[in-house]
């Protein structure tokens, strides 16, 4: 019995070595949908100044930018 024990040992090291690859997979594709999601709330964030900017009827909407950032 003990010899079934030590034939299916290296399996159990490949299924952890699996487990980490997945777990360091998820990670990276949750790190990078942090990083899209905060260029995307910066970009849709100047878009609204500008566009608040042209609805109040300024003129000088590229000024209004050039100061939030």
């Amino acid at each position: 019995m003990s010899h079934v024990g030590r034939f299916f040992a290296g399996d159990d090291d490949q299924d952890g070595a699996n487990r980490q690859t997945a777990s360091l997979a998820g990670m990276a594709v949750a790190l990078l949908l942090v990083v899209v999601g905060l260029f995307l709330i910066r970009k849709l964030h100047e878009k609204s100044m500008i566009e608040d900017c042209l609805m109040s009827g300024r003129t000088n909407c590229d000024k209004v930018l050039a100061q939030a950032r």
